[in-house]
Parts: C-alpha cells; structure tokens; sequence
C-alpha cells in the first residue's frame, strides 16, 4: 500500500548539461528541462553527482568547451514506471525517458533545477576547472 508521503517523496537526480540546454533551462526560470531535439529520443538523467561531474567535465567540455552539473527533484511517484539503467560501473546508474514524456517528467519536478558546478577549461594551463556555485540559490530559512 502507498501512503500520501510516499507518493509525494521525491528522488534527487543529476544531469550534465551542455551551455545550450542550460541557457533553455535558465530562460524557464530554472523550472522546465527543454524539449529534445529531433536526434535526442531520450532524456537521460543519472542517480549521482560524481557520474555527472565525470561526464559534464570530461565530455561536455571537450564538446562545447564547458560542461554544468544540475540538480533537480522527482516525485517518486512519476519514476516507479521507469527502470533504473546500469550503463557501466556499479555508480553508472541512471533512467531512460522518452522524449515524448518529458512534459510529464517537468510537471512531477519538485522545487527548482539547480546549477551545482560548472567545468571550464583555463587558458593559462589548460587544465579543466571546477567552479561550485548553487544557483538559484537556495532561500534562507
């Protein structure tokens, strides 16, 4: 049986994000991931920060020249009808949503998408950097 706080509990999730996906994101008012696009069937959004750091920092910034991390909250609820994914590893989890539910997905968010670290590549050294700032930031209790 399912009780009324285990239906409205969420799950924390992760998601590398490109400087493209960020801005739409941003531009929602950190409240809607954005569509896919025609080559993208599936939104993949992972189970831990550290597989997201490894892929916002050594793909997304080879890619586009810098990689973010976000966070964000599900309701459970939407998630049950999803399989987590082991894609690699033991911590190389995460879930498959098709492009056409991403609608759904948005309306189960809980609470804001949140940039928790953005990754650059220095000039000076070209060693890939890590900047960690939440944003939007959280409201003061």
């Amino acid at each position: 049986m399912t009780t009324r706080s285990d239906a409205d509990s969420s799950v924390v999730l992760w998601r590398p994000t490109g400087p493209e996906e960020l801005e739409l994101v941003k531009a929602s008012g950190w409240s809607l991931w954005p569509p896919r696009l025609p080559d993208q069937p599936i939104f993949y959004p992972v189970l831990n920060e550290d597989y997201a750091v490894r892929i916002a920092r050594d793909w997304n910034v080879k890619a586009s020249g810098v990689g973010h991390v976000t966070r964000f909250s599900v309701r459970r609820s939407f998630l049950e009808s999803f399989d987590v994914q082991q894609v690699g590893g033991r911590s190389i989890l995460e879930y498959w949503i098709p492009a056409e539910r991403l609608d759904e997905l948005n309306a189960n968010l809980m609470g804001p998408i949140t940039l928790v670290s953005t990754f650059r590549r220095d000039d000076a050294d070209g060693e890939i950097k890590e900047f960690r700032e939440e944003w939007p930031a959280r409201s003061a209790p």
